[in-house]
């Protein structure tokens, strides 16, 4: 069974990671994605943004999956962002080593905290400053205290002691209190540890957990009160050794700050961090969750039995309305084949009644005429004198002929009856068919559907790689490309990132280029105290010249020069102010006459068959990519561009690829072509 709820040292581990990662980061969107789970997003000075999902009752960790989020937000979200949106978080904390995360928010004009409750339904609560509820995910009354607006917030009873907090002497008098009370049962109600760390506890004390307090001395007290702080300590310490737990086919049972013995015969899946054990855990569980919640096979079996009794009912009106039809049809052709001696039959009725006889009368001489064998006498079965019918037995079938009719309207009767019955019948067949039909369907959908049931979680965890956010590093922020020979380049975007590039990421062993036109990025090539060789040299200087100005108009090359990086400065002529974006070159320039404008998109096809899209120097491209289109500049613009660079590439691929390519979005390649414009160059 997988594990569903947090543990109170599940609580004091996130919150300490959490405290080295977050703290002094600003609330930039909150999003709720459920009804019980909120996304915050956090943004730190030179830091990739944080997500941090908090979910009432269940958990609390960093995410860095997608989420789907709601396209109208609820109205708690929307309290949320009312007062929290640009606040700083300023502290987060465990309350008490209880299930319960306090997060501490500060805004321009308030001091506010949320309380996550991890026990039970959960909840979560913003408090002000003064103490009192401004908002609740849940309102309720209750016993020990109250969640209204307005009211005074106050934490739930505590679940037993702060482990932190007790010391040997008095926790083993406490525990010998507990008499005949189970071990394992009178740790958990003393302390706020939680049943699984108890039994955790007495495993690591070699000490049967159904022993009673009473049967323990005070060595085995001493060992158990040991085995507790042993279990505090990578808490303390910050040690942890953050793993997820894995079943026999690989699913994931559980995920834990440190190893605990309990699971020592199992594999266990290690993490750099107890948040992305817990992210993973989390993400995986509930994508398998919602897998499996969308296959329906009870449903489906249902709903095939149901078609199973229609269709027997649907067989049973087939043969009636069959048989109905057949014996009106026999009915009808006995009348004419037998017509004239049915004739006499009636006209013996009519005739006698025209001559004063009872019906009575008339029915007791046929009756001895046909005792005595008298054709047509033979045939005559009974009379119903109210409805004036003479039912009568043909050839093994019993009908009735009504007098007020002709002989032949009785024969046209029955067989309009046989046509009206041959009516229903191809309408039963239609309808059989068609249940049949959608019985096989749905007999069909049940084996899919099973095997959905194995199938389905794996493809729900394999969506989840796709929707990972890839952690992107300093560099990802300008352009960038990878050499030929694997050195890293990177330039600005504009006059701030230019100012940031040099100021903060340039080395002294680094290489600097700028192209000698106004309006050109500073181009860094990132040494890592290597020589860079002439290739690399040329294609950074090539790239230097190609997101230059001379490309927006039209040139075919530029000239280029490269320095170190202690040839620029801020500092200008006397009384010369430097724009921002800007620097001052001093001393010798290394110059790269002619530099071709012009750049390639590539595309790379990964192990897992997946693609990906870059850009650079044709030459770095080329070293890379398994096909690619050389831009050079021109008079094509926006996505009339894009589009025929895609469809390009998509025809150097493999029939699978070019699906892909073509399916891909031009915003992938927008960022490698200088001012959104040009042309491609054919190759």
């Amino acid at each position: 069974m997988k594990r569903k709820e947090f543990t109170s040292f599940d609580v004091a581990a996130v919150v300490r990671e959490l405290r080295e990662k977050i703290l002094d980061s600003r609330v930039s969107k909150i999003y709720q994605l459920d009804g019980k789970t909120l996304l915050f997003k956090l943004h730190k000075p030179d830091n990739p943004a944080f997500r941090l999902v908090l979910e009432a009752g269940r958990r609390l960790h960093l995410t860095s999956y997608v989420m789907e989020k709601p396209l109208v937000p609820p109205a708690f979200c929307m309290a949320l962002r009312k007062h929290l949106r640009s606040a700083w978080l300023t502290n987060a904390k465990q309350y008490e080593f209880e299930r319960v995360v306090v997060l501490s928010f500060k805004t321009k004009t308030s001091e506010l905290q949320l309380a996550l409750e991890l026990f039970g339904d959960g909840n979560i609560i913003l408090v002000d400053g003064k103490g009192k509820i401004l908002q609740a995910l849940t309102y309720k009354r209750m016993r020990d205290r109250n969640i209204l607006r307005n009211e005074t917030f106050a934490f739930a009873p505590s679940s037993g002691q702060n482990p932190f907090n007790v010391n040997r002497e008095e926790s083993i008098e406490e525990l010998r209190s507990f008499g005949d009370v189970e071990i394992v049962r009178a740790i958990t109600r003393l302390l706020s540890i939680g049943g699984i760390h108890a039994e955790e506890t007495l495993l690591r004390a070699e000490i049967d957990k159904t022993k009673a307090c009473a049967a323990l001395g005070k060595k085995e007290l001493n060992t158990i009160f040991d085995g507790l702080q042993n279990l505090l300590l990578p808490i303390v310490s910050g040690k942890l050794e953050p793993c997820a737990v894995l079943g026999k086919d690989g699913e994931f049972i559980d995920v834990v700050p440190f190893k605990l013995k309990r699971y020592e015969s199992f594999k266990c899946q290690p993490y750099e961090s107890f948040n992305a054990a817990l992210d993973e855990f989390y993400v995986r569980v509930i994508a398998v969750e919602k897998a499996k919640a969308g296959v329906e096979v009870d449903a489906l079996k249902r709903e095939a039995e149901r078609l199973r009794r229609v269709i027997e009912s649907q067989e049973k009106t087939l043969t009636e309305a069959k048989a109905k039809a057949e014996r009106s049809r026999e009915i009808g052709d006995a009348i004419y084949a037998n017509v004239g001696e049915l004739q006499v039959l009636l006209d013996r009725f009519l005739v006698a009644k025209e001559s004063g006889k009872e019906w009575s009368e008339i029915v007791s001489e046929i009756l001895a005429d046909k005792r005595r064998g008298v054709k047509p006498w033979v045939f005559f079965d009974s009379f119903d004198s109210r409805n004036l019918v003479v039912n009568v037995c043909l050839d093994d079938s019993r009908f009735g002929l009504n007098l007020r009719g002709k002989l032949f309207e009785n024969a046209g009767q029955f067989y309009e009856q046989s046509k009206r019955a041959m009516q229903r019948l191809n309408g039963a067949k239609a309808a059989l068919e068609d249940t049949s039909r959608k019985l096989m369907e749905t007999e069909a959908k049940i084996r899919e559907t099973e095997a959905l049931e194995r199938v389905k979680p794996t493809e729900a965890v394999e969506e989840l790689a796709r929707r990972k956010v890839k952690r992107k590093e300093w560099f990802e922020k300008f352009r960038w490309f990878v050499s030929s020979d694997g050195f890293l380049v990177v330039a600005g975007k504009d006059a701030v990132s230019n100012e940031v590039l040099v100021k903060k990421y340039t080395e002294p062993h680094d290489v600097v280029f700028h192209a000698d036109v106004v309006g050109a990025p500073f181009v860094v090539v990132k040494t890592g105290d290597k020589k860079p060789s002439e290739q690399c040299l040329r294609e950074a200087g090539e790239f230097a010249a190609a997101f230059s100005r001379g490309w927006r108009e039209g040139f075919g090359s530029v000239d280029v020069y490269w320095v170190k990086p202690n040839q620029l400065s801020k500092g200008g002529p006397s009384g010369e102010s430097v724009p921002h974006g800007a620097f001052v070159v001093s001393g010798q320039r290394n110059w790269l006459r002619g530099a071709p404008l012009k750049l390639a998109v590539g595309v790379v096809v990964g192990n897992e068959n997946e693609i990906e899209f870059v850009g650079g120097p044709v030459d770095a491209v080329k070293a890379k990519a398994n096909a690619y289109m050389v831009v050079v500049p021109g008079d094509l613009t926006g996505k009339e561009l894009f589009r025929l660079v895609l469809k390009g590439l998509a025809g150097r691929m493999s029939k699978e690829q070019r699906e892909k390519v073509l399916k891909a979005s031009v915003e992938e390649i927008r960022e490698f072509i200088p001012y959104n414009k040009g042309r491609i160059l054919e190759t």
